[in-house]
């Protein structure tokens, strides 16, 4: 699964204008549209190559937790000039099965997901609607 997410040398070339646009309008069909057509923009949850972890191990996303819930949410980004200095810098492009598959497997622990989440234009959904914008 975590091979699907194409690491980037230089994180802040990886964008998705369509879905970044779609976020603009907060246009759900157009979302949806982009998520199934596009790479989403991750980031990852250690960037330096280590010799004691396996690439997929270095290709994981970063999990931000929440308080005071501690509830996990998925940070995810249509272009990574989005992605404020608190969230790690290196980055990475899943593909849209990376991220039907990632959600499939995580849903119960996620409880939620945003887009963009610092602006311009956020969007907050739950990993079920995330999961049906991309299946439909």
């Amino acid at each position: 699964m975590a091979s699907e997410i194409e690491r980037a040398d230089d994180p802040t070339l990886l964008r998705n204008p369509p879905l970044t646009d779609a976020l603009q309008t907060q246009d759900m069909a157009a979302i949806a549209f982009a998520l199934r057509h596009g790479p989403t923009v991750v980031p990852l949850a250690t960037g330096a190559p280590d010799a004691d972890r396996s690439e997929e191990d270095r290709s994981e996303p970063w999990v931000y937790r929440a308080s005071p819930t501690d509830e996990p949410v998925l940070l995810l980004f249509s272009d990574a000039r989005f992605r404020p200095p608190a969230v790690p810098a290196a980055a990475g492009a899943g593909s849209p099965a990376w991220l039907r598959a990632y959600l499939d497997a995580h849903a119960s622990e996620i409880g939620a997901v945003f887009l963009d989440f610092a602006g311009p234009h956020p969007l907050r959904a739950t990993p079920a609607d995330l999961i049906a914008a991309l299946d439909a």
